[in-house]
């Protein structure tokens, strides 16, 4: 996923910017939602420009203002709009006694530039004696960058002149606003069509899910420029068609930072993080510099693979250049140093940056609430919001899901009703999924049944998933029947429904139901997702799977286990044997325990990774409850911090304790 964020602001700014090169360099205007694909994200639409001094400003004698003066003073409306001082450039301008057509339409530009400033920016247009298309090219991408494509509309059938930059941009404005059949309407119609106007089209085919009919349009396009490729490497990516993406791209004749930004994105979005990570050092090589989105792509891939090793070089490679202090660069660090396990770092991190946004904000909220920090997540909520932050509707999914891993329970209600009452934020589904696992996992099974049935909307397959996986905690068959049957029904090929019940089903010794529903999953062709845990040692990753017969050093991992067990034994330790989900003989189940997955990954990481460090193991499913026992026993008698990552949260280990209080 791309976490380089472009503001519509930003976006509408440079539409402005390249309309006044169109102005005086005579080029085609370029549509400013299209040339914002081929834009280098780290520069903005304008260069930047200290504002100048007001009491600076000449004052030429009443009545007279010579060609040179009204240029300087168009220069300096323009300069000031570029600063963002709109009202010292309304001084210029309504100080000037004679003004062009420029003028106006630099004036007009400022307005257009801000949201909700559509009125004075009508009100200045009616204004103009004598309006030029580019008067009406400004007046229609101000309509359409406040969303409102009927008054645009209307503003392009009834201008005078309409150039190739004028249909560009209301195709542009309708393709936005997926209105793909009214912007084919006026590309079929146009006089005159530009690489412009094809790239339009596909992109908004792109966007809007049709790729056969961008494909067409692709195809057909006489000039296919690097933002079509690019347009079309996007939408593969995004329906999973990989292969198709790869062609493309390496067809290409000419490829841009964009262009690379997307196939890698393309890969990590689509679970192959190692060959994002491959082609991030294809594109380095090939002498593109990253920017924030190729960082953010390329650490969601650290933290997908769990390479904390390799993000910390690549926070090296940061440090080393001009976007170091990249507000967007630095909370992807800072997320990847918390989804890695290294909270330390992130929490340095976050101290030392110099800006912070809400995002920043929500990546550093959400890594405490993830590391069972849940005091000092909410702690972060309210010195956000007393440094001026308006939390948003990500904010709420990290304190909930704080108050959800911190047994708030109670308070994590009250925050769920202060979202909508005092910031005005919708409840999603994943709020409400939030909510249904916080009363679940409390034991309030019958609140979190009420809720699901109150919701506003149609419940979807993760919110009865989650109140599966409390029923398998509290051992509540009759609610686990009743969640596994409705999930089942909106998600038939949903592994987890299965798998859970049976659970529950096994650790009630429920032995013919748990073969009843394995023979259900057979017959209905559903395959389980297989349990493996893994650890990077020496930069290099090992994966175990239960019961491995693959890693090369597994002897040695089997004796470092049997002493462990030995030792955890004297100290107390007896095997739960609920969680080997298998009607075998208690001495078997014993084996099966002990041969865990995140067991064998932690004695590996006891034998290679030297005192001092952190043993760090992640796990794609929940880790089980004897295993965490066990993980307990293991840090107190070895002395080491461990460590674990599961699809939940993190579980910090020490000297006999974990962080999650054994609640999770």
């Amino acid at each position: 996923m791309l976490c380089f964020r472009t503001t519509g602001n930003r976006r509408f700014l440079l539409f402005l910017a390249i309309f006044w090169r169109s102005k005086h360099q005579n080029p085609s205007l370029h549509s400013f939602a299209i040339q914002n694909l081929n834009a280098d994200p780290n520069r903005g639409p304008f260069p930047p420009h200290p504002p100048p001094n007001p009491d600076s400003i000449p004052s030429p004698p009443f009545g007279q203002q010579n060609p040179s003066s009204v240029t300087s003073s168009n220069r300096l409306i323009t300069r000031y709009i570029r600063s963002g001082d709109l009202n010292s450039a309304l001084r210029v301008f309504e100080g000037m006694t004679f003004k062009t057509t420029i003028t106006w339409n630099s004036m007009l530009a400022g307005y257009s530039s801000r949201r909700g400033k559509i009125k004075e920016a009508r009100q200045l247009f009616d204004r103009i004696p004598k309006p030029d298309v580019f008067s009406y090219n400004i007046m229609l991408g101000c309509y359409l960058h406040n969303a409102d494509v009927q008054s645009a509309r209307l503003l392009f059938y009834q201008m005078p002149v309409k150039d190739t930059a004028s249909w560009n941009t209301m195709m542009s404005g309708f393709s936005q606003n997926g209105m793909m059949d009214q912007a084919h309407q006026l590309f079929l119609v146009m006089p005159v069509r530009n690489n412009i106007s094809w790239n339009v089209m596909i992109s908004g085919y792109v966007e809007s899910g049709d790729l056969h009919q961008a494909k067409q349009l692709f195809e057909a396009a006489p000039v296919k420029c690097v933002v079509a490729w690019t347009a079309m490497i996007t939408g593969f990516m995004k329906s999973g068609k990989i292969e198709l993406a790869e062609n493309y791209f390496e067809e290409m004749p000419t490829k841009n930072l964009v262009t690379w930004n997307a196939m890698i994105a393309g890969y990590v979005e689509n679970c192959q993080a190692e060959n994002g990570l491959k082609l991030f050092k294809r594109m380095v090589e090939s002498e593109f510099r990253p920017n924030p989105s190729s960082l953010s792509s390329v650490l969601l891939a650290c933290s997908n693979l769990s390479a904390l090793g390799l993000g910390k070089q690549i926070h090296q490679l940061v440090c080393k250049s001009p976007i170091s202090l990249n507000i967007t660069a630095g909370t992807s660090l800072l997320s990847m140093y918390c989804k890695c396990g290294d909270l330390e770092d992130a929490w340095k991190l976050f101290l030392v940056m110099p800006q912070k946004d809400v995002v920043t904000w929500n990546a550093m909220i959400s890594g405490y609430a993830q590391h069972g920090g849940g005091d000092k997540a909410l702690y972060l909520y309210d010195r956000m919001k007393d440094e001026g932050t308006k939390p948003d509707w990500i904010t709420f999914i990290a304190v909930l899901s704080a108050c959800n891993h911190a047994g708030f329970v109670d308070l994590g209600i009250k925050y769920f009703d202060s979202m909508v009452r005092d910031y005005g934020v919708e409840a999603r589904p994943d709020h409400y999924t939030c909510v249904v696992d916080l009363l679940g996992r409390a034991g309030k099974l019958v609140e979190a049944v009420d809720l699901i049935k109150k919701m506003p909307f149609k419940p979807h397959s993760a919110i009865f998933g989650t109140l599966l996986g409390a029923c398998r905690i509290h051992k509540n068959l009759e609610l686990a029947e009743f969640a596994a049957r409705n999930l089942l029904s909106l998600d038939p090929d949903s592994a987890a429904g299965y798998v859970q019940l049976a659970n529950v089903y096994a650790a009630m010794n429920r032995w013919d139901h748990v073969a009843r529903v394995r023979r259900s999953m057979k017959d209905n062709k559903v395959i389980k997702t297989p349990g493996y845990s893994w650890i990077e040692v020496k930069s290099v990753v090992h994966e175990f799977r239960s019961s491995d017969r693959i890693h090369p050093e597994l002897a040695f991992i089997h004796e470092k286990l049997n002493e462990l067990e030995r030792k955890m034994k004297f100290s107390g330790y007896v095997p739960d044997l609920e969680y080997a989900l298998h009607d075998v003989g208690e001495e078997q189940k014993e084996q099966i325990l002990l041969k865990h997955s995140e067991k064998l990954a932690i004695a590996y990481g006891l034998i290679r990774i030297p005192l001092g460090t952190p043993i760090r193991v992640f796990k794609n499913l929940r880790v089980c409850g004897d295993c965490h026992t066990a993980t307990k026993y293991i840090s107190a008698i070895e002395g080491r911090e461990i460590i674990v990552r599961d699809t939940t949260r993190f579980h910090h280990f020490r000297q006999g304790e974990c962080s999650c209080g054994d609640y999770w």
